[in-house]
């Protein structure tokens, strides 16, 4: 029995003991961890105690998997995203996907700390991701020998956007809509670099979630992607980077990722999964 199989007998294990398959996954971004409790607790589960996961080693990820309910919806949180620059491979990274499909999700909100290209879009403000543009030198369903040629022309449900901003009313001031440019990292971008994403049309830039969206597009899951802008990019403004100013920046966006996720749940509720 492979590890993937262990991983598919501990999801259900979990479904059992908490009541009820997830309604909704959500991944949570550096230092966004907070955001889990805008919902009711069900059960913790340390990544430690399911057999084969891999484990996050990164500063503002917890490495646990977070069991609330929130609008009727039972919802996963996995508070610790695995990363490239950990020296996993996409296959890896996208763990939590996989576990969350295998326990009957179908709805994924993937989440991040990003730097914003745009001069425009100051830090402490959220972006709705539109698209991607995948610059990691990975993907997830490389070397998958089922079906592996997906299309990625809708991978976000942008159709939400437009109710979630109605919703928000004056309070989505400080939601944007853009292309997220993933890079693998660790280290920031180079100015120059962060001037090529913008003539290419990033609008954003992480060293994450590009990978997990493909894999839930590939396991047929509805995805919604939210960045948030912690930090302006390399050479947008004269301030050096560092990670823990980040997540600093980003623990300070929990409580606006709990506004946005309970605007939107309710949305999401009304429309039917994609196919």
């Amino acid at each position: 029995m492979g590890w993937r199989d262990v991983w598919s007998d501990t999801a259900l294990q979990i479904v059992a003991s908490t009541g009820g398959r997830p309604d909704l996954a959500v991944i949570l971004g550096s230092g966004l961890g907070d955001a889990l409790n805008c919902s009711e607790t069900v059960a913790s589960i340390p990544y430690s105690e399911i057999p084969g996961f891999p484990l996050p080693s990164v500063p503002g990820h917890a490495g646990r998997l977070h069991i609330g309910r929130l609008h009727g919806w039972t919802v996963w949180f996995f508070c610790g995203r695995l990363h490239l620059y950990e020296g996993h491979c996409a296959s890896t990274v996208v763990a939590p996907v996989e576990f969350a499909a295998a326990a009957g999700a179908s709805r994924l909100l993937l989440t991040n700390a990003a730097g914003s290209i745009s001069a425009d879009w100051s830090p402490g403000s959220f972006m709705w991701i539109e698209d991607h543009i995948n610059f990691t030198g990975d993907n997830p369903l490389r070397g998958v020998k089922v079906d592996p040629f997906v299309d990625l022309s809708r991978v976000y449900r942008n159709d939400l956007y437009q109710p979630l901003l109605e919703s928000l009313g004056a309070e989505g001031s400080d939601l944007h809509r853009g292309i997220l440019a993933a890079l693998t990292g660790p280290s920031y971008e180079t100015p120059a670099e962060i001037r090529a994403l913008h003539r290419l049309g990033a609008d954003a830039v992480s060293m994450s979630t590009v990978p997990e969206a493909i894999m839930a597009r590939y396991l047929r899951m509805d995805v919604v992607g939210l960045s948030f802008l912690s930090n302006f990019a390399a050479g947008v403004e004269s301030a050096t980077l560092n990670h823990a100013e980040v997540l600093t920046a980003a623990r300070g966006g929990a409580a606006r990722l709990s506004v946005l996720l309970k605007q939107l749940i309710p949305l999401w509720q009304k429309i039917e999964l994609s196919a």
